[in-house]
Parts: structure tokens; sequence; C-alpha cells
């Protein structure tokens, strides 16, 4: 159940215009795999379960995720990044509805996320990756095309992979405040202090007690949290998601909000922020408050993470969601 006082039909009709805005997702871009299969006993090599494969599943991750979610939930985006020159970046490729803003780097490997899975629950997972920043030539590349577009809003999922070089925000950043462009930030701790000025940022609890380097448990604590942060970089609206708690929204210069979650049941929490990220932004392009596009966004995320794996939210799952 949602909460807090909210008018359905208003909230129908938001998403019901999520189709209208453009949107750029720029980002690192990872596969995520998934090897699904039974345990029925101990690896007599070692004391780890032994899982025998039933099938393998691959879908977008990272960046890539926040354009799924943004395509699931009926918006359009355009999503910028780099990929390796290899099979897992030519996959990418292929299963993204316009690739013009993926630019290959040969130097470095396609992000992999293989996560193996048994019953229902994660037993390891698995990362082939690289980190070095962008070659100059690359971020000179993504901001030549970024300068060539038109869009309405700009989405920056941050997963701390290389993409976000404090040179190319800059200039994105400066590019976005000349034409009225709002900007969206999943942040990683590493780069917030690059991320100003935005409209959105949304830390999630572990990375806030990094930012602000104190506990962010209590009410009491994150909204203290989130006055820091405010003192930190200059953004308009801040969601700042808690987990089983469900989040704390910020608006400058007004009292903060409390949202419990509304997730019933919790199969696997990856993936959550991208949703979370993805139905703010949309709402809010939407014409959305930021208390309707926060109370869009969490339960979004109930929704997802009550799916097992990489997942996203249909306009249709959505809705049936404010009647529960």
């Amino acid at each position: 159940m949602i909460p807090i006082p909210f008018n359905r039909q208003r909230l129908f009709k938001l998403i019901e215009r999520f189709n209208r805005p453009q949107l750029v997702v720029l980002g690192d871009l990872m596969l995520d795999k998934y090897i699904w299969g039974e345990v029925s006993r101990i690896s007599p090599e070692a004391p780890v379960p032994v899982v025998e494969v039933k099938r393998d599943t691959s879908c977008l991750g990272g960046a890539g995720n926040v354009a799924h979610n943004i395509e699931a939930l009926g918006g359009k985006s355009i999503l910028v990044g780099i990929v390796g020159d290899d099979e897992p970046g030519q996959w990418i490729k292929a299963h993204v509805r316009d690739n013009r803003g993926i630019f290959v780097e040969p130097s470095r490997p396609t992000t992999v996320k293989t996560r193996i899975i048994a019953h229902h629950q994660q037993v390891v997972r698995v990362d082939i990756e690289k980190r070095t920043p962008l070659p100059d030539s690359l971020e000179n590349a993504i901001f030549s095309f970024l300068q060539k577009l038109s869009f309405d809003g700009l989405v920056i999922s941050d997963y701390n992979k290389g993409l976000i070089k404090e040179s190319l925000i800059k200039n994105i950043l400066d590019l976005a405040h000349k034409k009225g462009i709002p900007v969206f930030v999943d942040p990683k701790v590493e780069n917030f202090h690059l991320f100003s000025p935005i409209t959105l940022i949304t830390p999630n609890h572990h990375e806030a007690e990094r930012i602000v380097r104190q506990e962010c448990r209590t009410n009491a604590q994150i909204e203290e949290a989130g006055q820091k942060i405010f003192s930190l970089i200059d953004t308009r609206y801040i969601i700042l998601k808690r987990g089983e708690q469900g989040m704390t929204v910020f608006e400058r210069g007004k009292r903060p909000i409390h949202i419990p979650t509304v997730a019933r049941e919790v199969f696997d929490v990856t993936g959550a922020g991208d949703t979370v990220i993805a139905t703010a932004s949309l709402a809010l392009l939407a014409g959305a408050t930021i208390e309707e596009a926060a109370l869009l966004a969490n339960a979004a995320a109930g929704i997802v993470v009550g799916k097992i794996g990489t997942a996203t939210v249909s306009p249709e799952e959505l809705k049936a969601s404010l009647y529960v």
C-alpha cells in the first residue's frame, strides 16, 4: 500500500505521458548473464555446491538496464557508452533499439557480470571488467555525439567502470545547462563530487554514509545526511534509497518526506536502483512533482525486487500496483 495521500488518476495520467520525452542514458554498459540450475550435492573437490545447469539467459545491465527500464515503461531512450570489440559488446549493440551512441573500445573487454542462480538463490557472481579511464579520443567522440542530439532529459548511470571522467561530465553538464535539459544521476561515491549542477540524484543509504561520513539508519540521520548532500553539490532534488525502509525524498528548501517500501516479498534487489532512476526521471519529465515521482519510483522498485534477476516494470504493472 502506498502510505501517503495520492491522486490515483493523476498518477495514471503521468504514466500515460511517459512516452513523450526523449531521454539520453549515459553510463557504464554491461552484459548481465544468468546461469540457472539446481544443486543436489556438494563437490568432492572443495566444500562448494555443484550446480547442474538447466539454462542461461542474458540481458542488458548497468546503464543498459536503465534504458531498458525506460523503454519497458513506455519511454524513449538513446543509450550512450562504450563496449569492447568482443562478443558481449556485439550482443549489447544488437539488443539496443538505437545503438548510435554505443562506441567500441578495442583495448578493453565489455563488462560482463555472470550470476549463477540455484533454487532462486544467487550462488556466486563472476565479473569480467577493466576500469581504466576512458581514452580522450572516445571522450571527444561521445561529447560530439551528444552535442548533435536533440533530447529532453539526461540520465547518468555511474557504475564506476571508467566512463565517468571529470572533463567529460563537466562538458556534458555545461551543455545540459545551456540547453535547459534536466539531469538525473544514479551516482557512485567515487565520482559524487562531479555531479553538479543537476536536477536529481539518487544515492542509496550505504553510498550516503560514505558521502557524508555518518550513519544513515534512522530518519533523523537520513534527514541530516540529505542536508549535507545539498551543501556538497547543486541538486534540486534527492531521492535517498533506503532498501527495506523505502526512501526519503528531499526538495531544496522543503521538509523531507519518508516513503516506506511497498515491496511485499523481496527475491532479488539486482537493478532496483536502475528502476528508481528510470521511473523518477520519466515522471519528472511528464510533469510530476518530486513526491509523485518518488511514489511511482518506489512502487516500481517494489515490483522489480519481487522478480528474480535484472527486471523491468510495464506501465500496466505500475498502474495495478497503485490499487494495492
